[in-house]
């Protein structure tokens, strides 16, 4: 999936109060630090995902746990 379409997707689950978040995760897809899960992931999974990300401030470590989730391959 383009990351463009993940984003999208990504976009409709972060409530517009959550900017920074969403600021974050796209900062990060542009360094590299994030990937697009190798596989599709459900609109679900993807849900929950987002949400326990948005528990917490954006953060390196915050990112990191996202990164975990799109991809369990991810060294991050």
């Amino acid at each position: 999936m383009p990351v463009s379409a993940l984003l999208a997707r990504i976009r409709r689950l972060v409530p517009q109060n959550n900017s920074e978040h969403y600021d974050e995760i796209v900062r990060n897809f542009g360094v590299g630090a994030l990937r697009p899960p190798p596989t599709p992931m459900s609109d679900s999974e993807l849900a929950r995902a987002i949400a326990e990300f948005l528990k917490h401030s954006p953060s390196a470590e915050s990112v990191a746990a996202l990164g975990r989730r799109l991809d369990p391959t991810s060294p991050v």
